[in-house]
């Protein structure tokens, strides 16, 4: 049986991945077994009333078989899952259990009072099609497109106030990492804590980071910013993301930092670019994540902000790219880009006006600048011509030898063709950092392994 949750957060605290937390622990207790790891889907970045980061969670719940594995810890004691089930079918008595507990966590964890926050919860028997989480990462989906969707599969589900949550909670279920995935361990405060400032030493954040290639966006080092420290008052302490499980249940052991009370390891979409499509301009609209491919047709202006706008243009038409103030270091380079040059764009649309806010660029082209740097030399009498003024040439005046052509030199562009991204202190949750795409495949150095020895893993294993 699958289970679905989203919504229970709001920009004042609470997190649906606690609630899951909670929930696992309760469920591993009352002998049901987890399938696989628990998976944190985050969906369209764009919509304009979702709570913080638009993530949804998921887990596969039967009775376990085949290899255990550890998916998390509470208390010192691990959470064990299984990779498959002899049977996920349940009674009708144990349905309703599950269901019970389900309201009951939901009901005492979710911001109710917040009035962008609308939980709900999913049972379904099996997963629906990938179109549901395509759609919904991709576009605007309706509580009755997901709700049609439930009923045809038969399923168990709850909406509480409007019942938006029921989007995520279903989408989740349906994600299928097909081409990418990512995986996040997050740690959670001791509850005494929550509310209070963080404490996470951000040199072991940094030496953790250095240890274990195999992660990302751990640490901004031209902003100093700990990108793995969350800025709500949620019960996250930090949260880590990377490509390899062994390499996150050993960085658990690096970071010092106030105590932990639980963590827990997701699967994810996160950091693999599954929210763009590539579009023509013509066939933009507000609220999708777009790759486009065109010639700037205006050179970059910076408006009122410090944003960086330009304006990109294809066979189909013309739409501005704007790199807002929060991405720092990365306007920049937004600013020595110039009319001609040939470039890709990937971003999220904004409505009004319609623009696509960055989020990375691909230059494959770079036009040639040519500049001036002297008046012409009289052939006949070696002296530099004087200007006649603008645009009327040159003229000698020891002979009266005229040109109309300046010494030219080629300028050489401060800004090189490839990709260029934000700071990691600006990157959405679902954006595929440039290092994922150059480490991906590449093997660990022995170096690497070398300075993850020099840590004991204390992490207990479900083995």
């Amino acid at each position: 049986m699958w289970i679905g949750i989203d919504d229970t957060d709001s920009r004042d605290g609470g997190c649906t991945t606690y609630v899951a937390n909670i929930l696992i622990q309760q469920l591993i207790d009352q002998n049901i077994d987890v399938i696989g790891y628990p998976r944190l889907v985050r969906l369209n970045p764009n919509i304009p009333w979702k709570t913080r980061g638009n993530g949804a969670i998921s887990f596969q719940i039967g009775k376990g078989i085949g290899t255990k594995i550890t998916i998390g810890e509470t208390n010192h004691r691990p959470l064990c899952g299984y990779t498959s089930a002899a049977r996920d079918s349940f009674t009708d008595e144990e349905i309703r259990n599950v269901q019970h507990l389900l309201e009951t966590i939901i009901e005492d964890q979710a911001r109710m009072t917040d009035e962008n926050t609308n939980p709900g919860f999913v049972m379904l028997s099996h997963q629906p099609s990938l179109t549901v989480y395509e759609h919904a990462v991709h576009e605007i989906m309706t509580v009755t497109d997901c709700t049609t969707v439930i009923d045809k599969g038969k399923g168990i589900y709850k909406g509480y106030k409007n019942g938006r949550g029921l989007i995520g909670a279903t989408a989740s279920i349906a994600w299928v990492a097909n081409h990418d995935k990512t995986y996040e361990l997050i740690t959670y405060r001791q509850k005494a804590a929550w509310g209070t400032p963080r404490s996470i030493d951000e040199q072991s954040v940094q030496e953790m980071d250095a240890a274990f290639p195999l992660t990302f966006d751990n640490y901004d080092y031209e902003n100093n910013h700990n990108r793995i420290m969350p800025n709500s008052p949620c019960p996250i302490l930090y949260g880590i993301r990377g490509d390899s499980v062994t390499e996150l249940q050993q960085t658990y052991q690096w970071v010092r930092s106030e105590p932990v009370s639980s963590w827990l390891l997701f699967e994810t979409n996160q950091g693999t670019d599954d929210h763009l499509q590539r579009k023509p301009i013509k066939d933009i609209h507000p609220w999708q994540s777009v790759i486009v491919d065109g010639v700037i047709s205006h050179n970059p202006d910076t408006i009122k902000g410090g944003h960086v706008v330009f304006r990109l243009q294809d066979t189909t038409g013309e739409i501005d790219c704007i790199a807002y103030e929060p991405t720092k270091q990365f306007r920049t380079r937004i600013r020595l880009l110039k009319k001609g040059d040939h470039v890709i764009v990937y971003g999220g649309v904004r409505k009004h006006p319609l623009t696509v806010n960055l989020e990375k660029i691909k230059i494959t082209h770079l036009v040639s600048i040519d500049e001036k740097i002297e008046n012409p030399v009289c052939p006949h009498c070696g002296k530099h011509m004087k200007s006649r003024g603008k645009n009327q040439g040159f003229k000698c005046i020891v002979c009266g030898t005229k040109s109309t052509t300046p010494v030219i030199q080629r300028k050489t562009r401060e800004i090189n063709m490839g990709w260029h991204e934000v700071p990691v202190c600006a990157r959405r949750h679902l954006s595929k950092p440039l290092k994922r795409m150059k480490m991906k495949g590449d093997k660990q150095s022995s170096s690497d392994v070398k300075n993850r020895e020099r840590s004991p893993n204390n992490t207990r294993s479900c083995s």
